[in-house]
């Protein structure tokens, strides 16, 4: 008897779901709607409840995000246009280990989420793994690329344009960011174009850097790191990796051997300073004026605010010695795992459009991908009060100018590390600069050997 009352019960509310299916027409559940309301009568009131339709399905989407961003609160504004959607942020900022648990999760068809961010210098690792992705053209990616710089759109792209990767985030030109308040103890221009002149050369910017540490007893620059990639991406159309046959090239490219002295030579005249990037003793040094320069992308503006907030109004923006690379950019992607990729590639898509480019760059320095903002009074008027009211745009306009696009490869990261690992062994054991040199270029040419 219990069966039959529970069968006569589910056949009753299939009926009602189905009549209820009947009269919710096309479905939408867009809440902005341009039609005028109909009067309220006593009759379209009663149609309005009888024509009720079930609240949409709650979904959660989980997002790996990488770095500084103002993607959390882009969120929020959207699921309050979005009630039904939640977002959940898992953030880091060890690109190295955000890659790999994607990669660990995908090789085991087990833990990835709805939305990765995706950083340019890993996407010869996943660009070829599109079974592994969703194929952002079926869901309407082709119908925005016009929208973006076509180059960038292109990185996320098979050869012949059929499946796209990822919907382009921002580009990383990288400036030189510098304190106005130690600049000026020194005896530089505080001003970017004055100063940008003083350090236009490397060699300029080597005599600046030892003068100022000896006047103000601080380091010029922060750390090994960044010094090293300023001039790293500056290489002429590859760094490490041949893009023609994959291989490694790193100890015949000049500019990589360039990098790798010229830092060398911050170090041992004392102008580099001893942190590591990303550590809480960085972002001390940043907010208390440590040292003097930090040379970076875009985006990194929004690590310098987050870790420096003491410190607004006494950074500027200048000008890079000798051209400017491209660090980092990212793009928006969506594994195949999720089960609401629909929902997912709505969200991206607006957290991509022009409207949240434009406040991603205000909050967090994220330079737009979409040219159209180039030419926007909203975009190049912007002055930014953490860097005394500084058009920053404008700066980072001309750095994008003289950007270079070069080619990484699979290995990049991986072989990165074995110079960076060999720069710190000559800062923090005095190590010997050829040898470490022999060691890092050694330990590449095994592992592109091995791969």
């Amino acid at each position: 008897m219990k069966r039959v009352k529970h069968w006569t019960a589910l056949i009753l509310i299939i009926m009602l779901v189905a009549s209820l299916a009947a009269c919710g027409g096309n479905g939408n559940n867009n809440t902005k709607n341009n039609a005028a309301a109909p009067e309220k009568t006593e009759s379209t009131e009663t149609k309005n409840t009888d024509e009720a339709t079930e609240p949409a399905e709650k979904v959660e989407l989980s997002f790996w995000s990488l770095g500084t961003t103002n993607y959390e609160d882009l969120a929020k504004k959207y699921t309050e246009e979005n009630p039904n959607i939640t977002i959940k942020f898992q953030n880091t900022s060890d690109q190295t280990a955000h890659h790999n648990n994607l990669t660990t999760a995908l090789s085991a068809d087990s833990g990835a989420p709805d939305i990765f961010m995706l950083e340019i210098g890993f996407m010869e690792r996943f660009i070829n793994a599109q079974d592994k992705f969703q194929n952002l053209n079926d869901f309407g990616a082709k119908d925005i690329a016009g929208n973006y710089l076509d180059w960038k759109w292109k990185q996320a792209s098979s050869v012949d344009g059929s499946f796209q990767l990822g919907l382009p985030t921002d580009i990383g030109p990288t400036v030189a960011y510098y304190r106005v308040d130690l600049a000026e103890q020194a005896g530089l221009p505080v001003d970017p174009e004055g100063f940008g002149a003083q350090i236009d050369t490397w060699d300029k910017f080597a005599t600046v850097a030892k003068d100022f540490t000896a006047k103000t007893g601080k380091p010029f620059a922060d750390l090994t790191d960044l010094v090293y990639n300023a001039l790293r991406d500056q290489s002429a159309d590859q760094i490490y990796f041949n893009k023609e046959d994959g291989s490694f090239i790193g100890d015949t490219n000049p500019q990589v051997k360039k990098a790798y002295d010229f830092t060398v030579q911050g170090i041992q005249e004392g102008w580099i300073g001893n942190t590591l990037l990303w550590s809480p003793e960085w972002g001390q040094a940043m907010n208390d004026g440590g040292f003097g320069v930090i040379l970076g992308p875009a985006w990194m503006a929004g690590n310098i605010k987050s870790n420096a907030p003491d410190s607004t109004g006494k950074w500027k923006i200048a000008q890079l010695p000798e051209g400017a690379g491209n660090w980092g950019g990212s793009f928006l992607t969506i594994p195949k795992e999720g089960k609401h990729p629909q929902e997912a590639y709505d969200f991206i898509s607006w957290l991509d459009s022009q409207e949240s480019q434009l406040e991603s760059f205000k909050a967090s320095g994220l330079m737009p991908s979409i040219p159209a903002l180039y030419e926007d009074a909203a975009f190049t008027g912007f002055q930014d009060e953490f860097f005394g009211g500084q058009a920053t745009a404008v700066e980072y306009g001309k750095a994008a100018e003289r950007v270079k696009p070069v080619y990484y490869g699979p290995l990049h990261d991986q072989t990165d590390t074995f110079f960076k690992d060999a720069l710190k062994n000559v800062l923090e054991k005095k190590a010997d600069p050829t040898e470490e040199w022999d060691a890092a270029v050694k330990k590449a040419k095994t592992l592109a050997e091995r791969s």
